[in-house]
């Protein structure tokens, strides 16, 4: 397989990367300030004197020094980072899409359609009797969803003794933030022999003192939780709630619920599942859906039909705000072009392309893989090799490297999840990247990546002290 090549620019760098703006040119422009306050005037402020076209092309060279989903696949496992529809992006874009959030409820009944919509839709699929769509991201979801079930336990005068939730040891990290974060106590629970939660180890767990146990279905190896109904009565017997994290939502729309598995509450990742850009800081969206029971503890305000028009009312027993207005409104929107984009059959096509994808993508890579078969995504072993210099390595065959090193069930771990998006072109391409890297020897892996504008990066030191502006960067040399 041939390698792949990024774009490096050093036309008048001996640094080797693309010159900012204000050192193609350093042009001081005289400003002349009236009626405004010393400490927001200058006396001279520099500014680079460019063409249009020199502008443009600084841009765009910068951005064919990176690699994003517009460039090729991008497979992290369990990020989800499909390929978004342009459609969405237009849809967002339209005037009429600037509502401002202070304006009152019978000036913006067109947007409460959607957002009661969208609440009626999302609860639909995932078999939820009620949602909010405040929350701004997944791990907000979460939270929410966890002061949700802690609200619940106090109404009934329990919330002292349900002091502890139950998180699977491959959940996904912000399981145990957010249930830490509420105040609970969080119990690790193993998983069994073949990747799945491990029964016995969960009636041992659960007990008067369970408020919840949080879950994934299919889990982060890519398995659907099979004794997910006995699960469910295990959790519900002991007087606890069920959570459902949706991150992998991906691989059941429009075949599974997750409210006819047992589930109590759930977070919707919809900048992963339907398609709004997702990573480089958001923004995001994580709606959260509950069972009846759950309804009256939902965050305030919520949108309602009465009387031909739509209102904001505040649920009974709210645990109040937890978003400043509505919820970050354009990624819902999108939200809400492409669940009506796609319908009951191209929910059911999504998810259908996305297992076949993850299955034929493992099955043509020649690296251990342990358990199947999957659903949406899968976790392959890097074997003797360090698992984060095989996906350094990646990068010079031109895609991007899986998720590394979780979960820690499997040594090495290189979690893919390829999302229904690619073709069979692409997923091969992938496919013959792992391989090349696979047979290539320590040495080689070591020194990657080659061909990148950015070359292998301290990630300690980069995590221990960062430096997030250039100015930061400029000091320090």
């Amino acid at each position: 397989m041939q390698r792949h090549e990024q774009a490096v620019w050093n036309e008048t760098s001996s640094e080797g990367y693309e010159p900012l703006l204000s050192e193609k040119d350093r042009t001081t422009i005289d400003v002349e300030f009236e009626e405004l306050p010393d400490e927001l005037t200058r006396e001279s402020l520099e500014l680079p004197a460019l063409s249009e076209p020199e502008v443009a092309r600084h841009y765009t060279r910068l951005s064919q020094m990176n690699y994003g989903i517009d460039s090729g696949p991008y497979p992290l496992g369990s990020c989800t980072m499909k390929y978004n529809p342009k459609f969405t992006e237009d849809v967002a874009a339209r005037s009429e899409a600037a509502v401002h959030p202070d304006r009152p409820e019978e000036a913006v009944q067109g947007t409460l359609q959607l957002y009661h919509e969208l609440q009626e839709y999302l609860g639909r699929i995932g078999g939820m009797d009620a949602v909010t769509l405040q929350p701004p991201a997944g791990a907000a979801g979460e939270f929410t969803g966890i002061l949700v079930a802690k609200a619940y336990h106090e109404r009934n005068g329990d919330g002292e003794r349900r002091s502890e939730v139950i998180v699977p040891s491959s959940a996904h990290g912000t399981n145990f933030a957010s249930a830490a974060m509420a105040g609970y106590d969080v119990v690790e629970l193993p998983g069994d022999d073949d990747g799945r939660v491990d029964l016995e180890a969960l009636r041992s767990a659960v007990g008067e003192e369970t408020a919840a146990l949080m879950l994934t279905n299919p889990n982060t190896l890519g398995l659907f939780e099979r004794d997910i109904e006995e699960i469910a009565s295990v959790v519900h017997d002991a007087g606890g709630l069920l959570y459902y994290d949706g991150a992998n939502l991906n691989a059941l729309l429009g075949r599974a619920r997750p409210g006819d598995m047992g589930f109590d509450i759930m977070h919707y990742n919809v900048h992963k599942t339907f398609a709004t850009p997702h990573g480089g800081g958001g923004p995001g969206a994580g709606p959260i859906g509950v069972t009846e029971e759950l309804e009256p503890f939902l965050p305030s305000p919520q949108v309602e039909a009465r009387n031909g028009t739509y209102e904001l009312v505040e649920p009974e027993h709210s645990i109040g705000k937890v978003h400043g207005a509505m919820g970050n409104w354009l990624v819902l929107l999108k939200t809400h072009a492409y669940i009506r984009r796609l319908g009951d059959a191209g929910l059911r096509d999504t998810s259908a392309k996305a297992v076949l994808n993850a299955n034929y993508l493992a099955s043509q890579i020649d690296l251990e893989i342990p358990f199947g078969p999957f659903h949406h995504e899968f976790v392959a072993s890097a074997g003797e090799r360090d698992a984060a210099e095989f996906a350094k390595r990646m990068l010079d065959y031109g895609v991007h490297p899986p998720t590394t090193k979780w979960p820690e069930i499997v040594p090495e771990a290189l979690m893919t999840e390829p999302t229904e998006a690619e073709s069979k072109t692409t997923l091969d391409q992938l496919a013959a990247a792992f391989n090349a890297v696979a047979d290539e020897d320590e040495e080689t892996i070591a020194a990657a990546p080659e061909t990148t504008s950015a070359r292998y990066i301290d990630q300690t030191s980069a995590a221990r002290s960062p430096r997030l502006s250039w100015h930061a960067l400029s000091d320090d040399a």
